[in-house]
């Protein structure tokens, strides 16, 4: 009989001390949500076999599936700076990993499973609102277009977790191409245990990066690969709006993929200095911060690197400062290719730079929501005549109509005639995105009335981020002043 989940296990292979193994504990009635059902048709897994009685049993950690071989990963890392020899899962259990129909192998992993020798006397259990908040904006990140782990399903479990208050708690299937980080290197780098860092730093080269394998220097290219990954990647979260509100060490995965998403929220009115994240007192982690904070993080992973670069230590160094000098023209060229074209801009020019940041800087003094503004410029890029509702947005019209009559002039030297310009400013441009009050009305109606038809309707426009989706235009607005959101917490 064929597994229900095709299970096709590496990381398990490892030596011992990588991880724990752990089965999830059982809760007490466990119910299902929702099942991702393209994700699992994807993954090669029946939907309908997921929301069956048996499936939400697996889901939800009441039974262990044929062919998975459960762990907690172990990991280490730098927690707002301060270094941090052991983490490790403490609230989540690794299944195995499944070849998709892709050919590309990701994790399943339940979130909220239970505890884990890493639990650091947590009860490894995840309250309902993280769970779906991790699930909206995972699945949100997706289909923007950002490289993101995903969510595989959502369950109730029956059973209540304690944190400020009485919470029903939850299980999140989380899926992922693979859930090392650049804190499971330190963790052997911290013990220093070079055989284990080598270990690891294989078989990241042959389960992500195989064409390494023959490089003069692989561990090297891999350090570059990953710098590479994750300058792109904070690009794509700054084009955006996203703050991920809690970027540790133990946050930041090798596979260039978004993990982890606590604390995180979007920007509403444009600031670079805005901070949700309830636990970054001091702004760490602020939106315009996240690339300097990437770039920290990424020397972390070469110094637990540091003895594959080069026999002696200073030769070593001198190899991870090379990789590492890529990261700012990498991450550069995507942040200015990226504004360049939600300006509706398909050539390059010195000045286009400048003409991003003047924007940016006429919205954050005019207090001009982020996503809105781009979005309306595609409209405004047919003409004049699409100005007014750019210029609404701004508390100060002439900072807008300033900044205007330079971009016009600037589109004039563009190819593109008008109406394919605007098709392509909206197909970069998102109408839109997990609004952080969405994000909470749907949490709050699910904990407080049990009510999940928000969840599902928020999931579905979400799904269809650039279209414009007349019927739900309302997601598309910023909050009111009562409905703002100032904070965003973990879900620990």
């Amino acid at each position: 009989m064929t597994a229900a989940i095709p299970f096709a296990n590496t990381y398990a292979r490892l030596p011992e001390h990588f991880f724990a193994s752990v089965d999830p504990t059982p809760v007490a009635a466990p119910r299902l949500i929702r099942v991702n059902r393209d994700l699992a048709a994807e993954l090669g897994i029946d939907a309908a076999w997921l929301e069956s009685p048996e499936g939400v049993a697996v889901l939800a950690g009441n039974r262990v599936p044929e062919g998975a071989e459960p762990l907690a990963m172990a990991y280490a890392g730098h927690q707002f700076g301060n270094r941090v020899p052991q983490l490790g899962d403490g609230r989540a259990i690794l299944l195995g990993e499944v070849v998709g129909r892709d050919g590309l192998r990701r994790d399943i992993q339940l979130k909220g499973s239970g505890p884990t020798p890493f639990s650091r006397r947590g009860d490894g259990r995840a309250a309902l609102g993280p769970v779906l908040r991790e699930y909206i904006v995972s699945e949100a990140m997706t289909a923007l277009g950002i490289p993101s782990t995903r969510a595989l399903a959502a369950v109730l479990t029956g059973d209540s977790v304690m944190r400020e208050t009485v919470l029903p708690g939850g299980v999140l299937t989380r899926v992922a191409t693979s859930h090392i980080r650049v804190g499971t290197f330190q963790y052997f780098a911290m013990r220093g245990d070079v055989d284990g860092v080598r270990a690891l730093a294989d078989h990241v080269i042959g389960r992500h990066d195989p064409d390494l394998a023959e490089a003069p220097n692989p561990y090297a290219a891999l350090l570059t690969r990953v710098v590479e990954r994750q300058a792109d990647l904070v690009a794509r979260w700054l084009l955006v709006g996203f703050i991920h509100g809690v970027m540790n060490t133990d946050n930041c995965a090798v596979s260039g993929e978004t993990i982890d998403f606590g604390p995180c929220a979007f920007l509403d009115a444009y600031e670079p200095s805005a901070v949700f994240s309830a636990i970054d007192e001091y702004g760490r982690y602020a939106y315009g911060n996240q690339p300097g904070i990437l770039h920290w993080n990424l020397t972390r992973f070469a110094e637990a690197l540091l003895p594959l670069l080069a026999h002696e230590a200073e030769a070593g160094i001198a190899v991870a400062q090379d990789c590492l000098a890529a990261f700012g023209p990498r991450f550069e060229a995507a942040y200015y290719g990226g504004l360049r074209a939600k300006l509706g801009l398909t050539t390059e020019r010195d000045a286009d730079g400048d003409l991003g940041r003047a924007l940016l800087e006429a919205m954050q003094a005019g207090g001009a929501d982020f996503t809105l503004t781009f979005r309306r410029l595609g409209q405004a890029a047919l003409g004049p005549e699409g100005d007014a509702a750019v210029r609404a947005l701004f508390a100060d019209p002439g900072l807008y109509d300033a900044w205007a009559t330079r971009w016009r002039a600037r589109l004039a030297a563009e190819p593109l005639d008008p109406a394919a310009r605007r098709a392509a400013m909206d197909g970069v441009n998102p109408a839109f995105i997990p609004r952080n009050h969405r994000v909470e009305a749907v949490i709050q109606a699910a904990i407080a009335r049990d009510d999940f038809a928000p969840f599902h309707e928020l999931v579905t426009v979400l799904a269809r981020p650039y279209d414009d989706q007349p019927a739900f235009a309302a997601y598309a607005e910023p909050p009111q002043p009562h409905e703002r959101v100032l904070q965003t917490f973990c879900g620990t």
